[in-house]
């Protein structure tokens, strides 16, 4: 038995991906041309994340804003990947700066980004948000659904989003919003982990 003062044997090492059926569902999409189209995709794969119990009821995308080019797809991991980081907002950005090869999505050299999820943002991923480089967010279920659910948001404010407005991001609202918002109650009401700071974890689902 190792002691406390012992090295471990292998140094952390953190992987962080999608569930394999994520690549196939966006695969052959071609570009999306309406804020509905994108939705559509980003709640699709919610649902799909639910029903194949991969994670949480939450999907988010980064798109190129003018071409409508999907650049990366997330959903929710938290169970999944047993790290509380994990929110959709957080994958969607993490796959598309390291897809783009850069910290920020928003330099002169690349065109504009824009993240669509399927909820508004948490405390944490609206501060994810800030330092993406993202110039637009298209939102469809509110945080009034998710934390209808038991959901714990966090500090999230109206001058939250006046300090990124200054900064030049821009806010839609409401898109597909019953539609995202029924995915969070189906969730809720088939037994899904409802994942706080203070929960129980659970054991993974099926990848």
């Amino acid at each position: 038995m190792a002691s406390a003062g012992d090295a471990p044997s292998a140094a952390p090492r953190v992987v962080i991906d999608v569930p394999s059926w994520v690549e196939p569902a966006t695969r052959s999409r071609q570009a999306y041309g309406t804020d509905d189209e994108k939705m559509a995709l980003v709640i699709d794969l919610a649902r799909e994340n639910v029903d194949r119990r991969t994670g949480g009821p939450f999907g988010a995308a980064v798109f190129e804003t003018a071409s409508g080019r999907l650049v990366a797809a997330g959903v929710n991991s938290v169970t999944r990947l047993q790290n509380c980081v994990l929110h959709a907002e957080v994958v969607a950005i993490m796959l598309a700066q390291h897809r783009v090869r850069s910290f920020t999505l928003g330099p002169p050299a690349l065109p504009a980004h824009e993240l669509i999820t399927s909820c508004e943002p948490c405390a944490m991923c609206l501060g994810v948000t800030l330092y993406s480089g993202v110039g637009r967010v298209v939102m469809a279920a509110a945080r009034e659904d998710a934390i209808a659910v038991g959901f714990d948001e966090g500090p999230v404010f109206a001058e939250s989003y006046a300090y990124l407005a200054e900064r030049g991001v821009t806010f839609v609202r409401d898109v597909k919003r019953a539609e995202s918002a029924s995915i969070i109650r189906a969730y809720r009401d088939a037994g899904g982990p409802i994942y706080n700071a203070r929960s129980t974890p659970r054991p993974p689902g099926p990848g």
